[in-house]
């Protein structure tokens, strides 16, 4: 009898220790159900600009959860917004899109203003505890030029996350004086990367990357920059149920004009997340997931003080991000050169938001790819240029650009007017005029066969693998 009270009480021990004194740490399950429900179903694709959203900042004017303000505007005259929800005493900002083509968090925290309005629900507690705990201030997109062309920089061509200190750009300015006049414990400075980061050492994407910036050149640790490790300790946590072997750390080299590196060093413990890539999810929706649940589940940890119990040593064991993927590898291809010479070579092919292209050529045995064909056996072939000029794509139907492929033609002539049009075809369109290159180099597009014995078996089209 008296073992076994001995055990209960160390499974409550446990219990208590692995959860935290409130009991918050929140279940997958109830994070997967609860971006099912309060998804914003108006945004499902990456790609959108400041007047898709205002509409969803400025409806919540007025309302009994959020208070809405605008803090300025941008270079072209776009209003930058906050929000700011509960009344708890440890503040904390999240701003998003200071790169303007670096919209995942922002559709995330559009989730996650849904959620923090909902009521007599099952979330009710998860919600409470943190809006009674904290005080948060969103800044959902800073960037709103950028988000206008869907690029990285704003209208003076600058960098904002190199503008902290100078802050000659009015949005630097806005997120500057925002974090000078709140004052916050915490701050999540979200943003994208590209999806060829991977996992260093595997094949694996590092679909989430995490840092506690360094404030100093000598990297140290203090309690501000302490706490952010522990907070990231507890999101990794999270993220290996979902993407188990897929986060990765970000360099942490302090760069002294990032407004992360000056955020941390002010004083407020800052933790930046990067959205990378994904297989198959090119509308980055999964990693919009990823990022409602783990922001949910940081907030609610520092509402708490769960973070408290993880290690900084946790926080360095999670492996680095490297910069080794691509969309396809083609490994072991021979080819012959220009002088009748044979030699062994790797592609790694980009597709990307332009045209496919050879990204590079040569031994690539350290890179990966979403997806790989080992071509060992098979030769290169640049393919031919059909004879026939067509007044249009739509002049070409499926089944005769298959046999076209088949017998080894990588591109066919368009007249001029149509050659633009966008089409599913898997041939290359070229002007009246125009040639198809019979060399391999750097930037050539992704059209050319792998041949066997002389006749084609797979063709290149588009940056896609087709088994002819």
């Amino acid at each position: 009898m008296k073992k076994s009270i001995f055990l209960l009480f160390v499974f409550v021990l446990c219990s208590w220790s692995c959860t935290g004194q409130e009991g918050r740490t929140v279940d997958k399950q109830v994070l997967d159900k609860a971006f099912d429900v309060f998804r914003e179903k108006s945004i499902t694709e990456h790609i959108f600009t400041h007047s898709d959203i205002e509409p969803l900042i400025r409806k919540r004017e007025g309302s009994n959860i959020f208070s809405v303000r605008e803090l300025g505007t941008s270079v072209e005259g776009r209003s930058i917004y906050r929000l700011r929800c509960g009344n708890g005493k440890t503040k904390i900002m999240l701003w998003s899109q200071m790169h303007g083509n670096e919209s995942t968090a922002t559709m995330a925290l559009l989730d996650i203003f849904n959620f923090l309005e909902g009521r007599n629900d099952d979330f009710d507690e998860l919600r409470s505890h943190i809006l009674e705990n904290t005080t948060l201030y969103f800044i959902p997109m800073l960037n709103p030029d950028g988000a206008e062309k869907f690029r990285r920089r704003n209208s003076y061509d600058f960098d904002l996350n190199r503008d902290a200190v100078r802050t000659a750009a009015p949005e630097s300015v806005i997120l500057r004086e925002a974090r000078a006049e709140e004052e916050p414990d915490f701050g999540f400075n979200l943003h994208d990367q590209n999806i060829y980061y991977n996992v260093s050492g595997t094949s694996r994407p590092a679909t989430i990357s995490v840092l506690a910036p360094a404030f100093n050149r000598e990297r140290e640790i203090n309690d501000v920059r302490r706490r952010a490790m522990q907070v990231i300790v507890g999101m990794n946590r999270l993220l290996q149920e979902y993407i188990p072997g897929g986060v990765g750390k970000y360099d942490d080299t302090f760069e002294p004009r990032a407004f992360g590196d000056n955020f941390q060093k002010w004083g407020t413990s800052t933790i930046l997340i990067e959205s990378g890539g994904y297989p198959d999810d090119p509308e980055k929706q999964f990693i919009r997931k990823l990022n409602f649940s783990v922001i949910l589940h940081a907030l609610s940890e520092i509402a708490s003080g769960d973070y408290e119990q993880y290690r900084t040593e946790d926080y360095f064991r999670i492996p680095d991000n490297d910069s080794k993927l691509t969309d396809l590898l083609i490994r072991n291809v021979e080819v012959t050169g220009r002088e009748g010479e044979h030699y062994l070579t790797d592609i790694n092919i980009r597709r990307g938001e332009e045209t496919p292209h050879i990204a590079d050529l040569g031994d690539l045995s350290v890179f990966y790819g979403y997806e790989e064909l080992d071509a060992s056996g098979y030769t290169w072939m640049p393919g031919k240029v059909y004879e026939k000029t067509y007044s249009s794509p739509r002049a070409i139907n499926p089944d005769e650009a298959m046999s076209l492929l088949r017998k080894g033609y990588a591109a066919v002539r368009i007249s001029s007017s149509e050659k633009d049009e966008k089409t599913d075809l898997p041939l290359l369109l070229l002007g009246e005029k125009e040639n198809l290159s019979e060399g391999l180099f750097l930037g050539r597009p992704a059209y050319f066969f792998l041949v066997k014995d002389g006749q084609p078996v797979y063709a290149i089209a588009d940056g896609e693998v087709i088994k002819l």
